[in-house]
Formats: structure tokens, sequence, C-alpha cells
């Protein structure tokens, strides 16, 4: 039987980030008012992990500039912050999750917001000292103490994390060196034509980006990383490594415990219910089925752990919500800023409009039949309500009014 709608039993949220913390104020704000217990693997209060990468290694941010709440918020919101301790198993039946600190929780609507953990290749060399991931503020503050000018960086990895963190190494001086497997830096998630635009943008800055090489091994010194040895038998010395080959959403719990998934996540319907019931799940972690897109959607990024909390306190409060925005990313390298709406997955090609050498212009990746599956906006910010709309309308749309800067966006939609 459901407890939803029960505003007097106990919730408990698992997963201290953005995530996990906005769920814990959905609940707060969507009226709630039975018990609630966050449980937080960090130290810190949660934070938001974009700027990591982002103002944090530029320094234009410190850790208070993007935790979600102080400490006080949650004393005064009522709701129990456990830090510094993990979530060992959940059953489901018997509704409790046991922690690893010996105490248990009993629940009657839990909340998945376990987020991604960084990808450790099997390199040689990967557990030496100076090699480092990004997933933390620990791992930001050791990362960024190796920037500066006479310092050299080499990056495993042309994915988001791996360029965001290149160019505010390139901005503090240092040498940088990306190694990218594929034929273009994130050509995963924008194929060869915009990642190209990435590869000249970093070039341009200094960047050393050796596309289609592979690492065979992180050199060492007495346990200390040298730099790279890769496929071609080439070298990268380095001061430092950081491995930026990708994330793995951590849905070991939910394994576990017998949830469904799919698409590397747990699998939910678009209300964000997981296969057990009142067990819910957010942010990185959600396989959600999309009511605009007609798939199945887990996206890694920011947006969904801002977002989905709201529709999956709605559900727990029995005001029933569905997840029906586009799929959002951003970054900011050097002077571009960009964001991405939609799925390109299936596209047959890319369409632009404007200056894509000179960084300003829109993209439109198109399917078969000439719907806009995905959009981006590189350094135009006028436009994304109506990025958004085109993704949404899954309609043909004429490629030569897509290409033409002259004709509306707007008007496409009619």
């Amino acid at each position: 039987m459901s407890n939803s709608g029960n505003s007097s039993a106990p919730v408990v949220i698992i997963g201290g980030g953005l995530a996990g913390a906005k769920t814990a104020e959905q609940l707060r704000e969507q009226g709630y008012t039975g018990p609630v217990t966050l449980v937080s693997g960090e130290a810190a209060a949660p934070y938001e992990r974009p700027p990591l990468s982002k103002e944090f290694l530029a320094g234009s941010k410190s850790l208070p500039d993007f935790t979600v709440h102080e400490a006080q918020w949650y004393a005064e919101h009522d709701v129990e912050l456990r830090q510094g301790v993990r979530a060992e198993a959940i059953d489901t039946e018997a509704r409790t999750v046991r922690l690893d600190d010996g105490t248990g929780l009993d629940y009657s609507s839990l909340v998945l917001a376990t987020g991604s953990t960084s990808v450790h290749p099997p390199i040689d060399g990967a557990d030496a000292d100076g090699v480092y991931y990004l997933r933390s503020i620990e791992d930001a503050t050791a990362l960024r103490e190796t920037f500066g000018e006479g310092k050299a960086l080499a990056i495993i990895g042309g994915g988001w994390i791996g360029l965001e963190v290149a160019a505010g190494a390139r901005n503090a001086g240092t040498a940088v060196t990306v190694v990218e497997a594929a034929d273009q830096p994130l050509q995963g998630p924008l194929g060869p034509e915009i990642g190209a635009a990435f590869a000249d943008l970093h070039r341009a800055h200094g960047v050393d980006l050796r596309t289609g090489r592979k690492v065979s091994a992180i050199t060492t010194d007495a346990g200390r990383a040298t730099g790279l040895t890769l496929d071609d038998g080439s070298t990268v010395p380095a001061d430092a490594v950081l491995v930026a080959v990708g994330a793995r959403p951590a849905i070991e719990l939910a394994t576990a415990a017998g949830l469904a998934t799919e698409a590397g996540g747990v699998r939910t319907d678009a209300s964000l219910r997981t296969s057990a019931p009142d067990v819910y799940a957010v942010g990185d972690i959600a396989a959600a089925e999309h009511p605009v897109l007609g798939t199945v959607v887990r996206t890694e990024h920011w947006a969904n752990a801002l977002n989905q909390p709201a529709v999956a306190a709605a559900g727990i409060v029995g005001t029933d919500s569905q997840y029906t925005r586009m799929p959002y990313f951003f970054t900011d390298q050097y002077d571009l800023g960009m964001e991405y709406r939609g799925d390109a997955t299936g596209y047959s090609r890319v369409i632009t409009r404007g200056d894509v050498p000179g960084l300003n212009f829109l993209a439109f990746w198109v399917d078969d039949a000439g719907a806009v599956l995905a959009a981006m906006n590189v350094n135009i910010w006028d436009a994304g309500d109506d990025l958004s709309a085109l993704v949404a309308a899954r309609k043909p749309v004429d490629a030569a009014a897509l290409a033409d800067p002259d004709v509306a966006l707007s008007s496409l939609l009619d």
C-alpha cells in the first residue's frame, strides 16, 4: 500500500548532492510536515558540482558560493542531515535503510539521489600520487594546486570535465595536454561536426590536443606520476594527471535492492517512481520515461538534479506530477558559453546557423525526417525558449530555414 500523501510518515533521502538537498527543500515547500532525513556520505553540506570544474578551479567561487543550503537551514526546516555516513543496504519490503555506522532508518517514502562516481579505467600507474579524479570539493581543491606557470597537466579524456579543466588550467598558465581516443573531443554527445569546433577552440588557446590516441600507461617515478605513454609510443611529460573518462551512475544500492534498471540507471516512470513501492529516483541515476520525447532519458547533468526533486516530492505529498523538461546542460570554456537542449541520439545531420569559427552560432541535430532532436546555442543568449520548443515539437523543419539567420525561429513552430 502506498504511503504517498501521509504527511506524518518518515521520508529518507539517500545522497548528499544537489538532488538530495533539493528533494528535502521541495518536501518542505510542498507542505510535507513529517520527519525527513538526508543521508550524505560527504563531510560538507550538500553542494552543486558544476562549479568544481568551472568557477572553483578559476578561483572566482568558493564552496559557500555553491553550497545549496548552510547547515542552519536544515535545522530550521527540521531536516536531519546525517553527514559522513553512507547507506549500505535497502530493504524495500521492511522499508528500512542500513547505514555504515551500524544504525538503521525506517522509511515510508525513500528517494534515491546517489549521483555518479568517476570511472577508474585499468591503466598502469593509475594509483600513483599525482593522479587525480574530479568528483568532490576535496578533489577540486587538490587539482587546483597543480595549476600555475611552469606546471604541466595531462588530461585523459576530452569530454566535458576534461575540457572544462583544460580551460581552467590554461587560464592559470598551466601547460595542458588532452588525450582523447575519439577523432574529436565531445564526439559522443555532440558528434564530430561540433566536436571539431571545440577542438579548434582549445588548440587556439594553446592546448596540445591529441585525438585518436589511447593511453597505454601513466608513467611514474618513485610512486609519483610523471606523464603518459600513448598507444603510438609517444610520451606526454606532466607534473599531474587528471583522469576524466566519464562517470558511472551510483546504482549499486538500487540494484542490490532489486530495483529495475535501464540505460545504466534506475528505471522510473514519468513521476520518478521506481519499480519498488514509494521509492523514487532523481538526478544522475534516474532513467525516466519522458512523456514528451516518448523514450527513457537518463542524463548526468545539473538541470535534472535541480528540477526533478519537485516532481518526486509531489508524489510523496500526494499531488502527482510528471517530469517533462527537456534534457539540458551548459558549459563555459574560455570565452565560450554554451547551452544544449534535447538528446541528439540517432541524429542524421547537424545544421548550423551563424558564425561557427567565431563561436557565435546555433546548432541543430535533426533526424532523417528533419525533426530537431537537440539544439545548442553558443554565445547567443536570446534563443533558449525557441530551441526548447523546436526540440519538443518533434516535427520536420525546413533545413534551409533552420540555417538562415533571417528566419525567426519562432516562425518555424507554426
